[in-house]
């Protein structure tokens, strides 16, 4: 017999789509929030604090860029040729709306293994690919339901490849190697604990996914006009100009010499990965399956509309964490979990505390930069693990993502969804990725 949890869900997505706002509202009520707690619980004055609101709202450019490129690079790729196909042939593959749902959180979470984000850009097309093939083959599919599941495979990025707590302190130079040294990907994401529990907590959030469907009076399904997707003419050009712009040995050419320079780097430094390298990896695939120079700039300029939502909100995300860092805040989200823990427990209240401090500041190396120093001073003095520390705060940020709208934006970006569509589903997830992950570290202990 099917086991539905439509009935759990309902009263999330009937309070989402009523009460919960828009992602840069959310930032904007965290930036007032985050000021008043600064005056209320600290000893900061007002206008320091708002000084230091002001000048912390560039803190972030640097990072921000980063996470422009990875989103442009990922968004490139996924709407290449070959990646296409693939994710067309996927979506032929369900034929009930259960499986429909479990496999496109699948798929997700496989791709947000590879990059966080290739697994939002790949999800969201994912999503509309299956609904498209569900409404051919008369398939009943609630499209808000479809994202939402591509959303919750999401919450194991930071378990992956492309991981930015693991992959900061693996970066010589990072701001705590006098302290830990240097911590290579091979003790925290290349692990078998790590990656068994992913699959666990994958697998997990699949099944609840696939029963999640609402009443066929409920669906929603995708609508004519939403995604609208760019066409591309490959067509070469009569003239010599138009030649170079479409002869694919030049963007090729320049693919080989990225791929050249990543083989290189591990050659010489090992399996040493940075944001960076990451980053450069998804742009030298790009442009290898890219038909040509001008296919490719097409594919990163279409993949600009993602951008708008994470250059407006990251200034007001680097500003509060200004707030948290440069007052006591910082202390008062970390020290309590801290004072309670234990050899065994340290890691899962690490996970706790990352996951609230993520809603303040949505970025896993910003997190680790802030309760680093703190948690890894606990570890020295209950003889836990450094790996251990490092995952659990990982851990913590991609588990509220799933409450915490602004990850979601590239994907809802793509999709022509707003937020609140799909975040009663994802509170759901965030209940079943919590008993996983947090599980998965009481079981752990100290490493």
């Amino acid at each position: 017999m099917r086991l539905s949890l439509d009935r759990i869900a309902q009263p999330f997505v009937a309070f989402s789509e009523r009460y919960y706002p828009d992602p840069f509202v959310f930032a904007i009520g965290l930036t007032f929030v985050t000021l008043a707690m600064a005056v209320v619980a600290t000893p900061t004055t007002a206008a320091d604090a708002l000084s230091l609101w002001g000048n912390g709202l560039t803190g972030f450019l640097g990072f921000a860029m980063q996470i422009c490129i990875v989103l442009v690079a990922a968004h490139a790729l996924a709407h290449t040729d070959a990646v296409k196909r693939g994710i067309d042939a996927v979506a032929r593959w369900p034929r009930t709306g259960s499986q429909a749902y479990a496999l496109i959180c699948v798929l997700a979470g496989l791709a947000s293994m590879i990059a966080g984000a290739l697994g939002l850009i790949v999800g969201a097309l994912g999503a509309v690919s299956i609904a498209r093939e569900g409404a051919r083959r008369g398939i009943a599919l609630h499209f808000p339901l479809l994202v939402a599941s591509a959303y919750g495979g999401f919450v194991i990025w930071h378990m992956g490849y492309s991981g930015t707590a693991p992959l900061a302190v693996a970066t010589p130079g990072h701001t705590l190697e006098s302290v830990m040294g240097l911590l290579p990907v091979t003790e925290t994401t290349f692990t078998g604990w790590n990656l068994g529990l992913a699959a666990v907590t994958l697998l997990a959030v699949a099944l609840v996914c696939s029963q999640l469907g609402p009443q066929e009076g409920a669906i929603v399904a995708l609508g004519e006009a939403d995604t609208p997707e760019g066409t591309d003419d490959a067509r070469a050009g009569p003239t010599p100009a138009d030649r170079l712009d479409h002869a694919r040995l030049l963007s090729a050419s320049l693919g080989v010499l990225f791929a050249v320079f990543i083989f290189v780097w591990f050659r010489d430094r090992g399996f040493s990965l940075t944001l960076n390298l990451v980053n450069w990896s998804f742009v030298a695939a790009g442009l290898l399956l890219a038909r040509s120079p001008v296919h490719y700039f097409r594919l990163i300029n279409d993949a600009s509309r993602t951008l708008g939502p994470v250059v407006l909100q990251y200034p007001l995300y680097a500003a509060v964490v200004a707030l948290i860092t440069q007052t006591e805040l910082v202390n008062l989200f970390s020290d309590g979990f801290v004072a309670i823990s234990t050899e065994r427990t340290l890691g899962f209240w690490a996970f706790v505390s990352g996951g609230v401090l993520n809603f303040f500041v949505p970025s896993g190396g910003g997190q680790w930069a802030v309760q680093g120093p703190i948690f890894l001073e606990a570890a020295r003095s209950l003889g836990v693990s450094d790996a251990v520390v490092v995952m659990g705060v990982a851990y913590g940020d991609q588990w509220t993502n799933m409450i915490q709208p602004f990850w979601a934006l590239p994907l809802l970006a793509i999709v022509g969804l707003n937020a609140r569509a799909i975040m009663g589903y994802c509170f759901v997830i965030f209940l079943a990725s919590f008993v996983c992950l947090g599980g998965g570290l009481l079981v752990l202990g100290p490493g």
